[in-house]
């Protein structure tokens, strides 16, 4: 069996590939059922990748007295449901817990880029923030984050206690020219004609 230890950094790279190796063993599991070692890192890993859709569906395919002689897996989902729901500070709690050998390193990955697509989403979503609604969406302390939000470049008003976040750069739309615009328009047109 092909698996990821608790030791070591690996990329997401290393971990697309261990999913489709999971999968694979899952896959050509005697009876079409896995160890529970491979739902639990699979599972993780979906969680990693963002990819909710399938981490549900791995849930709901894995057999119950798996998921009760394995409470890990429970744990592991508990993270996804409450990735589901956008409940950050949720998610930081469920992952604060001791995690099996083979879970550590993947769930401190999903910690990691958890954090990463908060601080993504609270760019994208607020022009001012408190300082205690983004430490809670980033699972710190208020003295943490500050410290944070400033190495990304964000304002901090320490009378007011808000964070003003630096926009993310959006990637600049090449200039359509009207000719084109049109050629789009036309053919969207026809398209709906026929």
């Amino acid at each position: 069996m092909v698996g990821i230890s608790g030791t070591g950094e690996h990329s997401f790279e290393e971990y697309n590939k261990l999913a489709l190796d999971l999968e694979k063993q899952e896959l050509d599991s005697p009876g079409g059922i896995a160890s529970p070692h491979v739902y639990g890192q699979l599972l993780a890993i979906y969680l990693l990748q963002n990819d909710l859709p399938n981490a549900k569906f791995l849930w709901k395919r894995i057999p119950e007295n798996v998921k009760q002689a394995n409470p890990e897996i429970g744990n592991v989902w508990a993270v996804g449901q409450k990735l589901w729901n956008r409940d950050f500070p949720g998610v930081y709690l469920c992952l604060e817990q001791e995690w099996p050998e083979h879970l550590v390193s993947i769930m401190n990955v999903i910690q990691d880029a958890t954090k990463t697509r908060a601080v993504q989403l609270v760019a994208k979503a607020y022009s001012s923030i408190g300082v205690d609604d983004t430490a809670s969406f980033l699972g710190m302390s208020s003295n943490q984050v500050v410290k944070v939000v400033s190495s990304y470049g964000w304002s901090v008003d320490s009378s007011s206690k808000m964070i003003l976040p630096k926009r993310p750069d959006s990637p600049k739309e090449q200039p359509t020219s009207s000719e084109e615009q049109l050629a789009k328009l036309t053919d969207f047109v026809s398209f709906l004609e026929n």
